[in-house]
């Protein structure tokens, strides 16, 4: 008999002994014998409603992109996908970073496994004046949450800031002007009390040589040039501005800072990266 008929009477098998039962074979929950367990498997790229906590009016709704994943014994051939998106329906109008220790509990239950992991990544806005005509509009801004359970638990709470840097390089070099360019700042931290998005924006801000703004008057285009001008950063200065900032804040326990200029003038771009030594939870 061929390696397809030995398969085929094998599957054939193990349906017919389901139908006789009266239920359908359960493969994940079958044996594996390569003795490799899987750190993290499950479902990514889910388009989900969540509710963030808002400073200022208490509830944003909003849609994240989540994954979720277990860690896999390597005794089982296979976890139950479906699972995770029963338990995604389970806290429908829920899911906010209140419940997520609780989601991981369940996540963890259901699917029998040691340590459980839940991303979500979306867009929070925040209202904001321009500096001179005071116009108001809403700036997005790209937001992580990322919880795990195992042993410990472990909650990371993620921003993306565009920035304004101007090179002090260009401008001392330069008979008139100086080249700039938009950046971007993403911080991630863990802290022991709760940290407001519109904080951490706000403090991440005030590192740049100007903000941005979704909405500006020329009074106001005006006003951001010359800020802009009278304070030129290289991405070095950036991430070490921004560290000073957390470092004073007692709550926060660990904190990694990135920012990458996209340079107007040079076909790359400039990185910079700093990450405390500290990790406490």
């Amino acid at each position: 008999m061929s390696n397809i008929d030995n398969h085929e009477t094998s599957r054939s098998s193990a349906s017919e002994r389901g139908a006789a039962d009266g239920t359908m074979p359960d493969l994940q929950k079958s044996r594996d014998t390569r003795n490799i367990a899987i750190d993290k498997v499950g479902v990514k790229d889910i388009r989900y409603p969540i509710v963030v906590l808002d400073k200022r009016r208490e509830r944003q709704h909003t849609v994240a992109r989540v994954n979720m994943y277990v860690d896999l014994p390597h005794h089982f051939k296979g976890t139950h996908m479906s699972r995770f998106i029963e338990i995604l329906n389970l806290y429908h109008g829920e899911i906010s970073i209140d419940r997520m220790d609780t989601m991981l509990e369940e996540m963890k239950q259901r699917l029998q496994a040691s340590c459980a992991h839940l991303e979500f990544e979306f867009p929070y806005f925040i209202e904001k004046r321009a500096p001179v005509s005071r116009a108001t509009s809403l700036m997005e801004y790209q937001c992580q949450m990322i919880g795990t359970l195992g042993e410990e638990r472990d909650f990371i709470l993620g921003v993306t800031v565009p920035v304004t840097s101007l090179c002090p390089c260009s401008r001392e070099i330069s008979a008139a002007g100086a080249h700039n360019q938009r950046s971007a700042v993403h911080v991630q931290i863990r802290y022991r009390q709760h940290v407001w998005l519109e904080d951490l924006v706000s403090w991440i801000e005030e590192c740049g040589s100007a903000p941005v703004y979704a909405l500006l008057k020329r009074e106001d285009e005006k006003a951001v040039t010359e800020q802009a001008y009278a304070q030129p950063m290289f991405v070095e200065d950036i991430v070490r501005s921004v560290t000073e900032k957390l470092k004073k804040n007692e709550e926060i326990t660990w904190f990694r800072v990135e920012c990458e200029n996209f340079e107007s003038i040079h076909n790359h771009s400039a990185y910079a990266l700093v990450e405390s030594k500290s990790q406490t939870r």
